[in-house]
């Protein structure tokens, strides 16, 4: 059955290596240990965007927790015909918050569902197979093998592009032959003893408590079918089949979701290539060469993850994507999409890292509950248009839960950031035409709406700043924070370009002049603060005040007035420590940094996310591994936004986007003297590579995609051109070039000095 995996060793290795041996990564890149680890949130993880898998140890036997994405519990716990925004702020106004908490709240807090939903574990007794000598994820081929010390051989994966994993045993005992098969562990959907954990990963309640029936196993000579209903009507099925042939134990299995299971083909030679095709095709989008070993390593295990977690046709990558804790508990946060903060960091690598296809997952699932969030803007807000909600379930239905974030006025205005990304990074005219422009479009018709026109200046009823005060009262502020006021002029600047671009002045010019009715930053001595008359007062988790810095890029450090109060803001946020940060604050305070041109503090919040914020697999844990050293919170919940946005905080050292140039080599460290890399994305869908040797700058290479002008900050003051083609050059001052290029030109630049 599992030909293609044991073609990966022997004669046919060799040639498989080949496609592999000038693409990134590289074996040094790769997870390798001497043992299996003992806690699922260190395990090896495989996944295809639907389907997931850990592998580890638990007690005597390998485990492969087994996940899909798109498994949730959707019965619905806040009730929305309950209460609106308005009466939010009434309430707000009469200073009587504890029915808001009631309505809003305690819903999330005490109620089991909504939720994701973990599958089943796939386990081997171990007995007999010696220690483990090898254990190592290639994350080139994404296939993790195992070498124990009677010389079996584990090696398992799931297929990139079909919805199946495959496992396979190599070299078994004679002994152990006969005795090894597959067994599946259910987890405990029903009402009795709780099998919970307490490993310390802020999980919930145990599974027990949302009461399903009892799912079914049915155990034939080479198979294992499990059915699990879940509510009102839905199941999910899991289906194991194997084979043995003289010393070897081959295998595959499925999850399905409200239809039987059924295991595609296996072993033909289309599914081995495309397993393959895709993969290679992944890893040669782009690639880095970094002087720090460490976060070199890092940063690629972070795109092997977004590769595993992103795929067309699958869901957003939730906060936990195809990883759900296999604790017996419902996942930390109920493992939902967190659209206030965790979403969208997930999505950062992606465009800068040309890997637009993979950020696509996130738009095409915004779109897809598109029409769930118009009802409910009508419903809560009680106006047209497009809002999102903070916290939302996977076909789109607000969860509540500190409602100033998960029902939050200005999250759709965020959502939409990466539909102008998607079209500024690629320029795909349909891809404006028919989801862009309509996105922006109604997110911005919403926010008009919602704002009111007060002596010239718009006014948002109430504001607030995540997770600024959590979820008291006083989290909701009668002024804009700094946080909504930032996403509105994005919104409203965006939906002007997009309207241009699509020929309609008329539009292009009612959101200008609605861009222009909004207020100034409040900004004072400490730089962006909260809101008018409010510091940030102490270490503080989310970087919410500084949306206008990064992601945004509304403020260029290129612009004095901007650069001061950059600058005045970092100093702050530093004069306030990190005792409150989780480990997603340092990714993000890197791309803060280096949009400051601030490049070795930038390098230092990445050194300490990987030493001190992750798991011995990479998995971002929020809480200090290192008895806060950094960080008063040293719990250890699995969380991926932190992993991705460390990925942009590496590519933003390279390469920055902004306010319509792109500048290369924006934020170098002073101990790096030697860098490469390869096809990174800038807005305006221009390919960059750029090469450092001994400090110097060595060449800049550019392809324009799509064509067109573009300007470039260049890191030296004048340049030479080394090699070009359908690509003009006009140099401007201050070491900016302006090109101009047809669809495939290209320029490749030096320094003239």
């Amino acid at each position: 059955m599992l030909n293609f995996l044991y073609r990966l060793h022997g004669i046919a290795f060799c040639t498989f290596f080949t496609l592999f041996v000038t693409a990134q990564p590289t074996a040094k890149h790769n997870l390798e240990f001497n043992h299996l680890a003992a806690r699922w949130d260190e395990a090896m993880p495989l996944g295809n965007g639907m389907l997931g898998a850990l592998v580890w140890q638990k007690k005597d036997r390998l485990r492969l927790s087994l996940d899909r994405a798109d498994l949730w519990d959707e019965r619905k716990a806040l009730d929305l015909s309950k209460f609106t925004f308005r009466w939010v702020e009434q309430q707000v106004l009469k200073k009587d918050y504890k029915p808001v908490q009631q309505l809003g709240d305690w819903p999330y807090d005490n109620t089991p569902y909504p939720t994701k939903l973990p599958a089943a574990a796939l386990q081997f007794n171990l007995k007999d197979l010696g220690s483990v000598v090898s254990n190592k994820l290639d994350i080139a081929t994404a296939v993790n093998t195992v070498t124990f010390q009677s010389g079996t051989i584990f090696r398992s994966y799931i297929h990139a592009t079909q919805q199946a994993g495959y496992f396979e045993f190599e070299n078994l005992p004679a002994a152990v032959t006969p005795l090894l098969i597959p067994e599946l562990e259910i987890h405990n959907y029903n009402s009795g003893k709780s099998a919970t954990e307490n490993d310390n990963s802020h999980s919930g309640e145990g599974l027990e408590k949302l009461g399903y029936a009892k799912g079914t196993v049915t155990n034939g000579t080479t198979s294992i079918r499990y059915h699990q209903p879940t509510y009102q009507q839905h199941y999910f099925e899991v289906l194991v089949r194997w084979t043995k042939t003289g010393n070897r134990l081959s295998g595959a299995w499925t999850i399905s979701n409200n239809q039987a299971a059924r295991l595609p083909e296996s072993g033909s030679k289309t599914n081995q290539q495309s397993h393959r095709q895709w993969w290679t095709r992944f890893w040669n989008q782009s690639a880095v060469q970094l002087p720090d070993a460490a976060i070199e390593k890092q940063y690629y295990l972070e795109l092997y993850k977004l590769g595993a977690v992103s795929r067309k046709g699958a869901p957003a990558i939730t906060l936990q994507a195809v990883w759900t804790a296999d604790n017996g508990s419902l996942p930390p946060w109920k493992g939902d999409f967190h659209n206030d903060l965790n979403t969208q960091l997930s999505y950062w690598p992606a465009y800068t890292g040309n890997h637009l296809e993979e950020a696509a997952t996130f738009t095409d699932w915004l779109w897809k509950i598109r029409q769930k969030n118009l009802q409910y803007t009508r419903q809560y807000f009680e106006v047209a248009g497009l809002n999102v909600p903070g916290v939302v379930t996977l076909n789109g239905d607000p969860m509540g839960g500190w409602i100033q974030y998960s029902l939050s006025p200005t999250v759709g205005a965020w959502c939409a950031q990466h539909f102008y990304w998607q079209w500024k990074y690629s320029m795909n005219d349909q891809f404006l035409k028919t989801r862009a422009y309509p996105y922006i479009h109604d997110a911005a018709v919403y926010l008009e709406n919602i704002t009111r026109l007060q002596h010239g200046v718009r006014k948002l009823p109430l504001s607030s700043s995540p997770e600024y005060n959590d979820n008291a009262i006083t989290a909701w502020f009668r002024n804009w924070t700094n946080y909504d006021l930032a996403l509105a002029k994005f919104l409203f600047t965006a939906a002007a370009e997009t309207a241009t671009a699509m020929n309609r002045p008329a539009e292009a010019t009612r959101w200008k002049q609605t861009l222009a009715e909004l207020p100034a930053y409040s900004v004072n001595e400490t730089g962006l603060t909260i809101a008018p008359g409010q510091d940030m007062e102490s270490s503080h988790r989310h970087f919410s005040p500084y949306m206008a810095i990064y992601p945004l890029a509304l403020l260029d450090a290129n612009r004095p007035e901007d650069k001061t109060i950059l600058e005045k803001s970092l100093r702050h946020i530093e004069a306030k420590g990190t005792r409150a940060w989780c480990g997603y604050s340092f990714s993000w305070m890197a791309s803060l940094y280096a949009r400051a041109y601030q490049a070795d503090s930038a390098l230092r919040q990445l050194q300490i996310f990987a030493s001190n914020f992750c798991s011995s697999n990479s998995f971002h844990l929020n809480g200090d591994q290192k008895g806060g050293q950094y960080s008063g919170f040293t719990y250890r919940p699995f969380t991926l936004e932190g992993n991705f946005a460390f990925a942009q905080g590496v590519q933003e050292l390279l390469l920055q986007s902004r306010q319509g140039y792109a500048q290369v080599f924006p934020a170098i460290p002073a101990s790096w003297k030697n860098i490469r890399f390869t096809n990174l994305r800038t807005e305006g869908a221009f390919l960059v590579s750029g090469q450092m040797e001994n400090g110097a700058i060595r060449s800049i290479k550019i392809v324009a995609e799509k064509g067109g002008r573009a300007l470039f900050k260049l890191p030296f003051s004048k340049c030479r051109i080394l090699s070009q083609k359908n690509m003009q050059l006009k140099e401007t001052d201050n070491g900016f070039v302006e090109l101009n290029g047809k669809a495939g030109g290209m320029i490749v630049l030096g320094s003239a000095n």
